[in-house]
C-alpha cells in the first residue's frame, strides 16, 4: 500500500488524495501495477507516512489483531484515516476517521505524522497545534488513541518540558526509553524549502529522550544547527540501547546511544559531503536524507538521499562505523542532463526503467520481510516537490525496487518493476 497525494500543500487540490494497492506477485498479470484505489473523502489530505494499529511486535498478544488497520494521516487537513485491509487486503476500505477538528478540540494538535502501537495504545506524533489556528508549534506532542475502540484518549506527555518541534519517534521498553526527532517550523516546511530559515533556527537540530514510563522528556541531545534529524530507528534487537537518526540538511546518520551512567550521546558515524554545484540554489547540494531503514537483523542499514538521488546500503555489523557495500542512484538533482551541473563528479544517467525516466529522487524506502526486495518511491512532500522537481509535478512520481545482495551487501535495479503514477486515471 502506498499514498498516492494529489493535493498541492496549502493550495489544496480538487482532486482527493487515496490509497493505491500495488501487486507484488511476479507471478501476477498485473505484477507492479495499481489495482485497488481507495480515495479519500475529501480533498486537501495530504497523505504521508503510514503505520499500523499493532504491529508485528503485538503477534500472539490476547486479543490482538495485527495489521488489521492501516493508519493514514493527512498532514495538511490533520485528519487520520483508519483502513481496514484485513477483510479484503485488494480492496482496503475506510474503517474509520479522526476529523482535525476532534483533535484539535480534545488535545490541541495538528500536522499528524508517525505511528506506533504500544502495549496498551495507539502513540501518535504532531508536529503543531490545529490548522485553524495556523499550526502553531507550541501544539507540537503526541497523543494517546484507544487500541480497541480507536477513540483519543488525550495527549502522551507528562510534564512541563516540550520540544520545540516535532516529527518522528521510536521506543524501547526495555530500556524505559523513547527517543523523538523535529522537522521544523511548520509555517516554514509546509511552504516549501527556504534555506535563510535553516540559519534562523526555524528548522530542528534535536533529539530528544523520554522516560518511556512516566512520559517526561528528560533530555536534549543537540545536533548542531541545520541538522534537521528527521528518521528515528532503534536497532531491532530490544536488548540494544542504541539507533540511528538521518539528518537531511547536514546529510550525517547519527548513532545515538545510552552511556553506562543512563544518559544519553551522540556521534555523526556517516557523513555524505554535500557536491560543489552549478544552476541550483546553493552553491553546494546536500545529500538531503529523508528516510533510513534498518534491516530485520540489524546487519543493514539503508540510507536515501532525495536531492543526489541515491540509495544507499551500509553494513553496521559495527555500529560504530558503517561501511557502505552498494550504492544505486534513483533519479535525483545531479543526473545527466539536468539544469544542475556538479563542478567536481561525474553525474550519474537518469534511471530508464520500461521506457519510463523515474522522476524525483530516492524517499521513502520499505524492505521485505527476507530483507531481499527494497522498494523505493521517489515524492517527499508537495510543496517540496513543486519547488525542486517541477518534472515530478508535472509527469508522477514513481516506485521502483532494488534486489538487495544479503549475502555481501549489494544493490541492483530490478527491471521488471515499475509503478508509474505519471499513468494513473487521476494524473
Amino acid at each position: 500500500y502506498i499514498t498516492a497525494v494529489m493535493n498541492n500543500g496549502l493550495d489544496g487540490a480538487d482532486k482527493p488524495d487515496y490509497l493505491a494497492t500495488i501487486d507484488l506477485d511476479p507471478s501476477s498479470p498485473t505484477y507492479s501495477k495499481v489495482i485497488h484505489r481507495l480515495k479519500m473523502p475529501q480533498p486537501g489530505d495530504e497523505l504521508h507516512h503510514m503505520g499500523w494499529n499493532a504491529c508485528s511486535s503485538c503477534h500472539g498478544k490476547l486479543g490482538v489483531v495485527t495489521h488489521n488497520h492501516l493508519v493514514v494521516p493527512g498532514v495538511i487537513s490533520g485528519n487520520v484515516y483508519f483502513i481496514d485491509v484485513k477483510h479484503d487486503p485488494r480492496a482496503p476500505r475506510i474503517h474509520k476517521t479522526i476529523e482535525a477538528k476532534e483533535l484539535a478540540e480534545k488535545a490541541g494538535v495538528g500536522l499528524p505524522h508517525t505511528t506506533h502501537c504500544a502495549p496498551n495504545e495507539i502513540i501518535m506524533s504532531f508536529m503543531g497545534g490545529p490548522k485553524e489556528d495556523g499550526f502553531p508549534s507550541a501544539g507540537t506532542g503526541f497523543v494517546s488513541l484507544n487500541p480497541e475502540t480507536l477513540e483519543i484518549i488525550g495527549r502522551w506527555e507528562q510534564g512541563t518540558r516540550k520540544p520545540t518541534y516535532g516529527y518522528d519517534f521510536w521506543y524501547q521498553p526495555r530500556h524505559n526509553v523513547m527517543v523523538s526527532s523535529e522537522w521544523g517550523e511548520p509555517l516554514c516546511f509546509v511552504n516549501g524549502f527556504d534555506p535563510d530559515h535553516v540559519a534562523d533556527g526555524k528548522y530542528g537540530q534535536k533529539l530528544y529522550v523520554w522516560d518511556w514510563t512516566e512520559r517526561t522528556l528528560l533530555q536534549e541531545l543537540d545536533l548542531g544547527l541545520g541538522a534537521i534529524p528527521l528518521e528515528v530507528r532503534f536497532l531491532h534487537d530490544p536488548s540494544k540501547a542504541e539507533g540511528f537518526v538521518g539528518c537531511a540538511f547536514t546529510s550525517e546518520v547519527v548513532r545515538f546511544f545510552k552511556k553506562p551512567d543512563d544518559s544519553w550521546a551522540t556521534e555523526a558515524v556517516v557523513k555524505i559531503p554535500a557536491v560543489p554545484v552549478e544552476g541550483w540554489a546553493l552553491p553546494e547540494m546536500p545529500a538531503l536524507i529523508t528516510d533510513i531503514l534498518l534491516s530485520l537483523d540489524d546487519r543493514f542499514m539503508y540510507v536515501s538521499c532525495w536531492l543526489h538521488g541515491d540509495v544507499r546500503q551500509y553494513d553496521i555489523t559495527d555500529t560504530r562505523n558503517p561501511r557502505m557495500v552498494g550504492q544505486v542512484y534513483i533519479g535525483g538533482s545531479l543526473k545527466k542532463g539536468g539544469s544542475v551541473k556538479s563542478k567536481c563528479s561525474e553525474q550519474p544517467e537518469p534511471l530508464v526503467i520500461k521506457g519510463v525516466e523515474v522522476q524525483g529522487g530516492a524517499q521513502m524506502l520499505q524492505l521485505s520481510l527476507d530483507g531481499k526486495r527494497l522498494y523505493v518511491s521517489t515524492s517527499l512532500f508537495s510543496f517540496w516537490d513543486r519547488q525542486f522537481y517541477p518534472d515530478l509535478k508535472a509527469k508522477g512520481a514513481q516506485v521502483v525496487q532494488l534486489d538487495v545482495d544479503t549475502d555481501i551487501g549489494g544493490l541492483r535495479v530490478n527491471p521488471d518493476f515499475l509503478v508509474d503514477f505519471g499513468e494513473e486515471p487521476c494524473g
